[in-house]
């Protein structure tokens, strides 16, 4: 089949194309506005196959849109595009509402009247398949706060509590997709994961941002006490994930993608640290040495941690990697293409703290 990818020139979109161009038969057309978190060199070991095609498209513009629809004719829409730093959300919520709500919004409704002009066979097999995160549900009780803590995780039927301007977003563009199929009776899918990391990750997140001003010996800043904890989902299991949810999910469904790996910030810095003193020896210091705490981020969650039963049970997938595993390969990724990591910072941004405006 043919699958239209939003923001697939994005770190998860990224992923995601590379694993159906390699691993399966079908085609994918890329539609991504290139922002500062899209690049295209991340799909530069597929670019040349005659099942991808990349269309530089916003998703609020709905006669582009419109245009892409007819002229390629998707089988399905996997919906990524989407502003997604939560720091960037606290300086300049703007953006967000435009991309996230307006965007999601627009791409609804084209979608919905292409899938009614579809003849009946392919209107039956038509998904609109929206990607999301875990943080729309706000944050869980610290293990340190309460005694069954390890036992309290988000499920699909977790009420939406959004902290931060991206995640209030994020809730919106969600509630959209579920008004639009009980309304309409649009095929759409929901899914809402964790935190991601792996290869081809926009250095302002906290992996790759650690990883490369530790290499440079820079200050690794970690807000609070770095105890905040979050559940790591490598990218390329991620990919599978969505795959499976938007050629075997069942129509009108939510499913939470997990990772299975709970790990405090201050202990991923660590690890980190220890993997880089490991693999690129320094006569200096030890990596660790270059933390420093910094003042927490406003409205911080203070954990994340996904029930990713459903999707086990119902679809068969789990993820592969540990994060040890993981985290392992990523940190190797990086070391080999650190001059990916320099054209992809294009001056716009240069690894300093955002999203520190205050009420």
């Amino acid at each position: 089949m043919k699958l239209l990818i939003t923001g697939g020139a994005g770190f998860i979109g990224s992923a995601v194309i590379r694993h159906i161009i390699a691993h399966t038969a079908d085609s994918v057309v890329n539609v991504d506005k290139l922002t500062y978190a899209g690049n295209l060199e991340s799909l530069d070991e597929i670019e040349g196959s005659e099942r991808y095609a990349f269309e530089q498209v916003d998703i609020c513009d709905q006669a582009e849109l419109e245009r892409v629809f007819a002229e390629h004719q998707p089988d399905a829409v996997m919906h990524l595009a989407a502003e997604s730093h939560v720091d960037r959300s606290i300086d300049g919520p703007a953006e967000f509402i435009q991309t996230n709500i307006v965007g999601t919004y627009t791409l609804l409704e084209v979608a919905r009247a292409y899938w009614q002009g579809l003849d009946v066979g392919r209107r039956d097999t038509f998904r609109f398949h929206h990607i999301s995160t875990d943080e729309v549900y706000g944050d869980l009780p610290h293990p340190a706060d309460v005694s069954n803590a390890r036992e309290q995780l988000f499920v699909e039927t977790t009420a939406y509590a959004p902290s931060s301007p991206y995640s209030a977003s994020k809730a919106s563009s969600d509630h959209l997709v579920r008004a639009w199929q009980r309304t309409y009776g649009l095929p759409t899918l929901i899914t809402n994961c964790s935190n991601n990391y792996g290869p081809y990750h926009f250095p302002e997140k906290l992996i790759p941002l650690v990883i490369l001003n530790a290499l440079e010996g820079k200050t690794l800043p970690v807000y609070g006490q770095g105890e905040q904890i979050r559940d790591w989902l490598h990218v390329e299991d991620h990919a599978r994930a969505l795959y499976k949810v938007v050629t075997e999910g069942r129509v009108g469904e939510t499913y939470n993608i997990g990772g299975h790996n709970e790990k405090q910030n201050i202990d991923v810095v660590h690890a980190i640290c220890s993997l880089l003193d490991e693999m690129v020896p320094s006569h200096l210091v030890p990596r660790s040495s270059l933390i420093t705490y910094v003042a927490d981020r406003p409205g911080h969650d203070l954990r994340y941690a996904i029930d990713a039963s459903k999707i086990e049970r119902e679809l068969g997938w789990t993820p592969q990697e540990t994060f040890e595993s993981g985290l392992r390969k990523t940190v190797q990724w990086y070391l080999c293409n650190l001059d990916w990591c320099r054209r992809v910072q294009d001056g716009s941004y240069q690894r300093e703290r955002l999203g520190v405006a205050t009420a």
